[in-house]
């Protein structure tokens, strides 16, 4: 998943950053909301957290003009000002959730969870495709009950293919949501992290399949089928 961190305090930032990077998530941030525009104007995004104290544009008007793009990215608002008014014109603005300063890092990660799991129309954590399931809070993949062993990068991919059993991911998809500022996640990379998991899923039941001009969708397996 790739996430834009929008706020103003250096400190707040880089903790936030560092919080959601450590959940495997590709992070990148602003420090105004004109930045924050400029971001979204060529980067896809997965989701936002997003201040509403900003200089130069603030949140609310941010979020105005994502929804008036009909950029749907989740979004989750940040707001030292816990008073309803500022809560009630997020959520109406099309925020998906607000959390008051101060807050503990772990709820901002479990928020964004929720908020996720929401969209994807689910109430739990695990995703399942046959006889697999991956825990998208502790990042396990399982078959049965043996734990595959994956990297982050590993994890990520199988969260994105996963969370659309039998539909083909965009290759473009997955670079992006692979991808940061600091990072490029490459056409050539993303094809050996599919031949990786694939050695993985051999044995699972379940195929990476290529979608011909599209990208890449997990399958239950068929006797005598091609990836």
């Amino acid at each position: 998943m790739r996430v834009l961190v929008v706020e103003d305090d250096p400190a707040l930032r880089l903790g936030i950053r560092r919080a959601l990077q450590a959940e495997g998530w590709q992070v990148d941030v602003a420090a105004d909301g004109e930045l924050a525009l400029a971001a979204t104007a060529t980067e896809p995004y997965d989701a936002a957290v997003l201040d509403l104290g900003l200089p130069r544009r603030n949140g609310l008007e941010v979020l105005r003009h994502w929804r008036g793009r009909g950029l749907e990215l989740a979004v989750l608002i940040l707001t030292a000002r816990d008073e309803l008014q500022d809560r009630l014109q997020g959520l109406n603005g099309g925020a998906d959730d607000y959390l008051a300063k101060p807050f503990e890092a772990e709820e901002l990660v479990a928020r964004l969870r929720a908020i996720m799991r929401r969209r994807r129309g689910g109430a739990s954590n695990l995703l399942h495709v046959g006889e697999l399931s991956f825990n998208t809070s502790s990042r396990e993949l399982r078959h049965r009950e043996e734990r595959l062993a994956l990297s982050p990068r590993e994890a990520a991919l199988v969260e994105l293919l996963m969370a659309s059993p039998g539909a083909a991911v965009p290759k473009s998809r997955i670079i992006s949501a692979m991808s940061s500022w600091e990072s490029n996640f490459s056409a050539n990379a993303v094809e050996i992290y599919i031949l990786k998991l694939r050695r993985k899923l051999a044995a699972t039941g379940v195929t990476i399949v290529t979608v011909r001009g599209v990208g890449y969708a997990l399958e239950l397996a068929q006797a005598g089928s091609a990836p």
